[in-house]
Order: C-alpha cells, then structure tokens, then sequence
C-alpha cells in the first residue's frame, strides 16, 4: 500500500468490531475520530453519525453497514485517567446491509464481520456508488440528490423503474406532485427523441385535478382530453361500442345483481346481436315489436298490461312527445273490468282484444302503427336500453322475469346516460391520436363518472394489451389521488361495483408485468387504497407523512423501510421523500430537483396573502408608516 493509502486509512478509520450479534454490530469508535467533521485533503468530510454508512474490512471483503443508533460505555478497567472524557468510550450500533464488488455496491448479506474487524468512512467513490441505482450500461434518470448531501446525485436504472408499479405517498404539500411530474419529465426528456419509444411506449395519466394538463407539465406532446360533464363543452373519449357491450362491463354500470339481473342482461345482449346481424335489421326488429304488441293486448292481467304500455311508451314515444301527458296509443286503449282485456273503438263498434274475433283489429291500433314505423337510437346508450326494454317487454309476457326484480336495472343504466353522452364519443377512434401520452382531465367530472372513466379505460386499454400478446409494447397507467378509485371502503357505488373496480386493478397489478402494464400510484392517503394493491409495488417515493394510519400502512406494506425511515416520515421538508423498493439496494432520503416553473404540475399552495391585500392599501400604508417613522425620530 502506498504512503497516500496508509493516511487515507489513518484518516479515514472509525474504530474496530466490539460485538456481532447476527446482523446487528457494536462498533468501538477510536478516541480522536467524535468530532463532527475530519479534514482530509484540505477539505472537510462529514464523520459517521445515525443513518450513515461506513465499511467493515474482513479480509478481501468490504462489508457495507448502516448506523442506526450510538451510545456512551463507562470505562472501569483503568482509573488512572488524564480528564472525564477518557472514562467513556462511543459505541455504535449498526447492521449490515451489503458489500461492495469492486466499484459495484451489492445488497445483502455476504458475510458477517469478526470482532477486531477494522471500520472505514466511505470515501466519495463509494458514498456515489452505494447511491447510484444502476449499472453502467444502463440508462439512469437523475431524480435529484442526496437530502444530507448535495454533491451526491440519486440515479435510479429507467428499465428498472419504469417497468415495474411505482407508489408516490405524501400528504398535500409534501411535493409528491412534483415528484410524479419529475419522474415522467425526466423519462420523455431523455426518451421522446427516439421513434421506437413513441411507436412501443403507451402512457395514460388520470388527473382528477387537472394538475398534469398544462401545456408543458411533464411534454408538450401529448392528448389531453378535458372532461367535462357540467357542460356540453368538454373533449370527448372515444369509445367503440363492442368495449361497452360486454356482459360484465354492462353489469357493472347496472349494478346488476347475479341470479336474475345479468341473465336479463345476457338475454338482452344476445337480442341486440341477432338484430344487428340480420339480414334486414329494421324488418325483423318491427316484427319482434308487432309479436309484442298482439300478445300485450290480449293480456287479461291489467297491472300487467298497463306496465308494459308504458314500456311500450318509453321507446316508441321520443321523450319531448310525451310532456307529461300518455302516449296517443295509451289514450286509446281502454281497459274493461267485466271482460278483463283491452279494448278500443273502431268505426261504430268496440272491438275486445279477448275476443277472437277481434284479433285482426290489434293490427289498426295505433300501438301496433308506431311499432311499424319504430327505429332503433343511434346512439349507444340509448340503443341498449330500448333493447333492455324489449327484452323486459318479452320476459313479462313469457313469464320469464318480475318487473320488480330487472326494471332497477335499466333505472341505473338511464342514470348514466346523460353523463356518458358528455364524456364518450361511441366510435371507432384511435383514442391515442398518433401520441403515446394521454391526459384524462377529470377535474370537471362529477363523481360517477372520476370512478367510472379510469375503471373503464384502464379495463379496456389492459384486455388489449393482453391480447396484443406482444413484449416489445408497454403500458404504463399513471393515478394522481389514486384514493378515490382505489379504496376498499366506499359507501357511494354498490358492492358488485366495488368488486368489480377493485378486481380490475388488483389484476393489473398482479398480472399486468407480465404483459408490460405497469401501474404509477400517487396518494396522499395510502391507508385508504386497498392494502392489496399497496403491498404489490415494487418501488416507493414516499414524502412526508402524519397520519399514523398511513404510516402504520407503509411500514406493514413496504418491507424494506429501516427504523430511522420510518421515524423520519413526519419530519421530511418539502420535496424530500424516501426511495426504498426493489430498484433500492438500501431505502435513502433524496431531495428532489425542482422543475422550472413552466414544467411543473399545477398544484402550487395558492398565497392567500396576495388575494386579501389591496396592493394600493398597502403601499399607502407602507408610505405612513414611515412618514411616522420619521416623525417619531425628529
């Protein structure tokens, strides 16, 4: 070893191994190194402390160690001491965590050190190396710095990272925010050059609060779709009308339940299919409606028959016809109580709908001629729930189904309709529109439809993927507020929605790396998102945290969080947050670079001070206040 290494190691020695205790290690300090700072070659090197690291020389072998508590021993040995402090000896107490590979920081136990072992501060090399989360052929991404030390860059692997689910935790105000925005910044940055990235990579943001829609906020090139359902006004989503009907999608919007509501449903979507695929849709559709309309008329139970006029009504009558009023068929229809049928007058004479001799008159009411001239909607929604009523329509005359039972069914789908037409556009658009970035802006979006849309995309966008069956492709979906779809505890939609919006992401983030769909999840309450789906990331930026739920949910979820992280979560600054998971060979504290203001997401603390001071009141309070101060000083 040279002169040089010999005063580096002089200089840069701790002490030695005074316990081994399985992973946990007393460290003797030696008597000249409790000082705060060393000097090494003119410049000051920060001395070992709680939460920092230093290495273990066992042979050939560099054992990596992070300190995580300290502690004064009194000397009885020796009562002959020159001052008090020589009675005491610094301990610390510190496990291992990994060990080094040449320049290579590796996690994990290699081997354990033996008592009389020599400790070392790490030098810049090493201190750089065991905070570099990448290899050297691998392309990093620089999210910012080591929080206790600004010379020290965090650089984190982009495949690593990238293709696996992420989790960004923090309360308002913490930068978790910032945080997502950085990440994605930094990725199109080094990547949107490339053609292959824009032709393979897919990535879709939902943005409950329009914080990623700015026009620069992580690139310029990129959909925004601004939905709006408070208005006519809003971007619209295209939608293919195959997506929509599918059994369980259609179930869920109905909330239907599964013995007796989804067979209605089944039935109904199977009727729609042989319409569409007749060789004359509208004849065979008029003739399924001609069939309906006899056999009602003849119906001998008057609750009934009345009900399916009504449902008769609600598709062969546009609603701006109605105003309140019946139908003109429901005026002409009357009812018998003695001969329990229908009947109308035609000519001089009543014609009675039980009578035999009366059938071929239902065929000059003016039920069965709206039925003749009846077009299915064009549009989806629309179209499904006139079917829904001829299905039902069908069921009660067939004895098939009770009203009370299905009709809550097609109530539901209504509900929706009015908002779906606001927010889908039923056609077969490419919904990416030659960009590889969407941003659903949901911030004007009613509730229904914040947990309805990222459920309904994220479902649809998945099946796709799986059925592309192609690794070269990837999907990321990124979830800003991700509680408000991701909670297990919700009293505003029905269980089987619930299960069913639960299910389609727990899938995802089961199943989804398989197939190249990886999910991003940013939450400033993670207590309340499925503990399922918290303890399937593979990589945590967590900021600061208060609540004790949430931090007790991080500490049961996330398995490579230290004692000092957790206790560190209350107290983090802005824009700090710790980075633990699988890409973390060790769980560190970074300090995230700030974007420039252009770049970043629109989710500032407003300055109330600047919207409750009358800037004029100000400035001539200032000027008396020191026309007053003069005063007072002459």
């Amino acid at each position: 070893m040279t002169e040089q290494g010999y005063l580096k190691d002089s200089i840069f020695r701790i002490g030695e191994i005074y316990a081994v205790n399985g992973r946990e290690i007393t460290i003797k300090v030696d008597k000249n190194k409790n000082l705060s700072h060393i000097l090494y070659q003119g410049q000051l090197v920060k001395n070992v402390s709680v939460g920092s690291y230093l290495k273990i020389q066992k042979g050939f072998d560099r054992l990596v160690a992070k300190v995580e508590g300290e502690l004064l021993k009194e000397n009885h040995t020796n009562e002959n001491y020159h001052s008090k402090n020589d009675q005491l000896s610094r301990f610390l107490i510190v496990k291992i965590i990994g060990y080094f590979d040449g320049l290579m920081y590796h996690k994990g136990v290699k081997e354990i050190p033996l008592i009389g072992n020599i400790c070392y501060l790490l030098d810049n090399e090493e201190f750089t190396s065991i905070h570099r989360f990448a290899t050297p052929d691998e392309i990093a991404i620089n999210l910012g710095h080591v929080l206790s030390d600004g010379n020290i860059p965090v650089e984190i692997s982009m495949d690593k990272l990238f293709a696996s689910h992420i989790g960004i935790f923090g309360n308002t105000g913490s930068g978790k925010s910032h945080t997502l925005a950085k990440l994605y910044q930094e990725l199109f940055a080094q990547m949107s050059q490339y053609n292959n990235f824009k032709k393979h990579a897919r990535f879709v943001v939902f943005d409950f609060n329009g914080e990623y829609s700015g026009s620069k906020t992580i690139t310029p090139f990129k959909k925004v779709y601004n939905l709006d359902t408070r208005s006519k006004n809003g971007d619209k989503l295209p939608f293919s009308n195959a997506d929509l009907l599918k059994p369980e999608l259609l179930s869920i919007l109905c909330s239907a339940s599964e013995k007796t509501q989804q067979p209605f449903l089944k039935r109904a979507l199977i009727l729609l299919d042989k319409i569409e695929h007749a060789g004359n849709p509208q004849a065979y559709l008029r003739a399924i409606l001609h069939k309906l309309v006899e056999d009602a008329l003849v119906m001998s139970d008057r609750i009934k028959a009345k009900l399916l006029l009504d449902y008769f009504e609600q598709i062969l009558i546009a609603e701006d016809d109605i105003n309140g009023r019946k139908a003109p068929f429901q005026k002409e229809l009357n009812w018998h109580g003695q001969h329990c049928c229908f009947y109308f007058t035609y000519g001089d004479s009543k014609k009675y709908f039980n009578n035999e001799a009366d059938y071929p008159f239902r065929k000059q009411t003016l039920l069965y001629k709206e039925a003749s001239e009846y077009k299915l909607p064009e549009k989806s929604l629309e179209k499904i729930t006139h079917v829904l009523y001829i299905q039902l329509i069908e069921d009660i005359l067939s004895n098939r189904a009770m009203n009370e039972h299905i009709f809550p069914v097609i109530n539901k789908l209504k509900g929706f309709t009015r908002d779906f037409e606001r927010v889908f556009e039923f056609s077969n658009k490419d919904i990416w529109q030659d960009h590889n970035l969407i941003v659903i802006n949901l911030n004007r979006a009613n509730i229904s439809v914040k947990k309805m849309i990222p459920m309904l995309l994220s479902y649809k966008l998945y099946e796709e993927k799986k059925a592309l069956d192609n690794n070269k492709t990837s999907l990321n979906i990124i979830i800003d507020e991700a509680h408000n779809i991701l909670s297990y505890e919700s009293l505003r939609e029905s269980e089987s929605f619930k299960d069913f919006r639960l299910e389609t992401f727990e899938e995802i983030i089961k199943e989804g790396r398989k197939f190249g769909v990886f999910l991003t999840l940013s939450s400033q309450r993670p207590s309340d998102i499925s503990p399922t789906i918290i303890s399937q990331l593979h990589n945590y930026l967590i900021h600061r945290l208060v609540n004790n739920k949430d931090i007790e949910m991080i500490e049961k979820a996330v398995a490579y969080l230290d004692k000092i992280s957790l206790e560190s979560l209350p107290i983090l600054p802005v824009g700090a947050c710790i980075l633990s998971g699988l890409i973390a060979d060790l769980p560190i504290i970074l300090q995230v670079s700030e974007l420039p203001l252009s770049l970043q997401p629109n989710s500032q603390t407003i300055k109330l001070s600047e919207s409750w001071i009358d800037k004029k009141n100000a400035v001539e309070m200032r000027k008396d206040d020191a026309d007053n101060d003069m005063n007072n000083e002459l």
